[in-house]
C-alpha cells in the first residue's frame, strides 16, 4: 500500500467553466510528487513538489493565482510538517514570494522556529537566497476582478467566494513509512490586511505524526482553526477510527458546532487514506499502487493508470 499521495486543491463552490482545470491541475501535482515517492523520495519532498506544482498554477488560492487582501494585495500562509521527527515550519502573512511552501519548508530545516510571519519571514527568505518576485506577477485577472467586485457597497461576499479554489494541499506516507504533510494558501478574499487563517497555525491547517498519520484540510479558516481540525481528525484516528470515519465525525463537529464547512485529505501509517468535504466540491487526486484517483463532487471516485514519467 505505500508509497501513497493524496492532494487537495480546496473546498467550496466551483463554477462549471473553472472544474476541469482544477481537476487537471490536481492530477499534475500527484504526478508529479508519486514520481518522487516512486524513486525512493521522502514524503516531505513529495508534498513539497506536490504543492508547489499548485502554487504555481493560477487556478488555485496560492502562490500565483491567490486571492486578494482588502487593500488589493497578496498575503499568503503556508505549512510544512515531518511526521518522524514532529518538526514543522510556517510562514504566514508572507508576501511577493512566488513558493510559501518552499519557504516554510526553509523556516523547519534552517531555523528554531516554527513560524515566521510577514516583514520577519521576508527577511528570512532573503537571507536564504530566495528571489522576491513582484506582487503583480502572482495576481491574476480573475482575481483582481473578484476582488472588485467585492468592493461594492451591496456585495454578496458569499457569491464573492464562490468561483475560486481554495487552500492547497498534500498528505504523503513514503516507502520507509514516514508521513508528511503541506498545505499552502492566499488565504480569504478581501481579508483584512494581516489576517492570518487556519493554514500557518500546527494542530489547525496541517499536522503530520508517523504514529497516527496526516492530515491537510481546506475551507473556512477561523471554523478550523476553532476545532483545530487537523489534530481532532488525528485524535479520533488514535482512538481506532479510520481515516475516513475520523474525517467525517470530525467535519460533522464543525459543521455543527462552529456553523463552518471543509474538506481534507487524510493517510494513517499503513496507507490508508481518504479524500472528504462537507462543501459542495472538493478537487482532489491520489496516487497509490500506481493507479490515479480523483474526484470533485460528493460520491465521485474516477480511477485511471498512473503513467510513470520515468
Amino acid at each position: 500500500m505505500l508509497p501513497v499521495l493524496v492532494v487537495h486543491g480546496g473546498a467550496g463552490h466551483i463554477p462549471k467553466e473553472r472544474a476541469e482545470v482544477s481537476g487537471e491541475g490536481v492530477r499534475d501535482a500527484v504526478r508529479g510528487g508519486y514520481s518522487i515517492l516512486k524513486a525512493q523520495g521522502t514524503a516531505m519532498d513529495a508534498v513539497v513538489e506536490a504543492v508547489t506544482r499548485m502554487e504555481n498554477n493560477p487556478v488555485y488560492n496560492a502562490g500565483r493565482g491567490s486571492v486578494l487582501n482588502a487593500r488589493g494585495g497578496v498575503e499568503m500562509d503556508a505549512i510544512v510538517m515531518d511526521g518522524s521527527t514532529l518538526a514543522s515550519g510556517a510562514v504566514s502573512a508572507v508576501r511577493r514570494i512566488a513558493n510559501p511552501i518552499q519557504l516554510a519548508r526553509l523556516v523547519m530545516d534552517k531555523t528554531n522556529h516554527l513560524c515566521l510571519t510577514a516583514e520577519g519571514a521576508s527577511q528570512f527568505a532573503q537571507a536564504m537566497g530566495v528571489p522576491e518576485v513582484p506582487e503583480e506577477s502572482l495576481i491574476t485577472d480573475y482575481a483582481r476582478m473578484r476582488w472588485k467586485k467585492n468592493l461594492v457597497p451591496d456585495a454578496n461576499p458569499v457569491e464573492c467566494q464562490m468561483g475560486k479554489m481554495g487552500t492547497v494541499g498534500a498528505v504523503a506516507v513514503d516507502v520507509l513509512g514516514n508521513i508528511a504533510c503541506a498545505t499552502s494558501t492566499g488565504g480569504m478574499l478581501n481579508k483584512m490586511e494581516g489576517r492570518v487563517g487556519d493554514t500557518a497555525c500546527i494542530g489547525c491547517g496541517g499536522y503530520a505524526d508517523n504514529r497516527v498519520g496526516a492530515v491537510s484540510p481546506t475551507g473556512h479558516g477561523e471554523a478550523i482553526m476553532k476545532v483545530t481540525l487537523a489534530r481532532l481528525i488525528l485524535f479520533h484516528m488514535e482512538q481506532g477510527s479510520s481515516a475516513e470515519e475520523a474525517s467525517d465525525r470530525a467535519l460533522a463537529y464543525m459543521k455543527e458546532r462552529v456553523g463552518g464547512l471543509a474538506g481534507v485529505v487524510v493517510v494513517d501509517p499503513q496507507g490508508g487514506w481518504s479524500a472528504r468535504f462537507s462543501s459542495q466540491q472538493m478537487a482532489w487526486a491520489a496516487g497509490q499502487s500506481d493507479v490515479l484517483h480523483y474526484g470533485l463532487y460528493a460520491g465521485e471516485h474516477f480511477t485511471q493508470a498512473l503513467e510513470d514519467p520515468h
